[in-house]
């Protein structure tokens, strides 16, 4: 990954510095879409004011930068630690692009620098679950039917909100009991029981489409909905009420729709012109609900 930033010359922190801007000027504000690239929203962020990132990137089709899509990945990546609060978490949902056959691995290598050179933990490796279809995969090999969510952390996360919906089989309740020691006594115990319910696995399913992704008809005109419940489920369990989520790829503006309902502030960047105006339009109806 390196060799992608020494052919330019620099690196990619030198490259952030040369370009950062005075962040008092068009500070930022809560609960506001940017319509551009999401380097330029980070540039007027101060260090460490966002809790939260969850987003779900153009698949192997990173805005480029002077010719160089990877690099424009790493120069997000490093921006994103900077403006994430000690503790916060990033949630990085992506899926590889296949190309005649054969599969990019390009998410592997952007969890991968995430983890060795932007300064994140890869605090967990998730699946998100879906009906075969979409970007990835080809007709060769067997349905594709899931893509990566990366968790990653600033350090120790400080916000563990774990998800227990699981039902479990054996749910029972405690009992007492006793236990013969190697003497021959019998030792009076207390046996836990169980919940009805747990702690989810780390592989979640989404239904989506029509009546599934989205629970109004505007986010259908995006070509690529990121699923509400999905979005929903991370903000619930890395944030609370009162954080702030970024978003630095808005698209039709689930991230934020989840944050208003869910008591959070949002910040989105969105380069299409079409897109912002798609999630302004699911929002409109919203107004500031706390």
């Amino acid at each position: 990954m390196k060799a992608d930033v020494q052919t330019l010359g620099d690196s990619v922190v030198d490259v952030l510095a040369r370009e950062s801007t005075d962040h008092a000027e068009k500070p930022i504000e809560k609960n506001v879409i940017y319509n551009e690239n999401c380097l330029a929203t980070m540039e007027r962020m101060p260090d460490g004011v966002v809790d939260m990132v969850v987003t779900s990137p153009p698949y192997d089709n990173m805005r480029t930068y002077e010719g160089n899509s990877f690099l424009e990945f790493q120069k997000t990546a490093h921006a994103l630690y900077r403006v994430l609060k000690r503790g916060g978490v990033l949630v990085w949902v992506v899926g590889d692009e296949t190309i005649r056959g054969n599969e990019t691995g390009t998410s592997f290598r952007q969890a991968l620098y995430f983890r060795d050179e932007a300064g994140f933990n890869l605090f967990d490796t998730m699946i998100y679950l879906k009906p075969p279809r979409g970007a990835v995969g080809n007709n060769k090999t067997y349905w594709q039917s899931f893509e990566y969510m990366f968790v990653l952390s600033k350090g120790k996360p400080k916000t563990i909100n774990l998800l227990c919906d699981r039902k479990n089989v054996d749910a029972r309740r405690g009992d007492n009991g006793s236990k013969r020691l190697v003497d021959g006594s019998l030792k009076k115990m207390y046996r836990g029981g169980y919940q009805k319910t747990g702690r989810r696995l780390n592989v979640w399913e989404y239904r989506i489409g029509k009546g599934h992704s989205s629970s109004d008809s505007v986010a259908h005109e995006h070509p690529a909905i990121f699923p509400e419940k999905l979005a929903q489920d991370h903000i619930l369990s890395w944030s609370n009420p009162g954080d702030t989520v970024y978003d630095p790829f808005m698209g039709s503006g689930t991230t934020a729709k989840m944050c208003l309902l869910n008591k959070r502030y949002y910040i989105g960047s969105e380069l299409n012109d079409a897109y912002c105006e798609i999630a302004q339009r699911r929002l409109e109806t919203f107004g500031s609900l706390f």
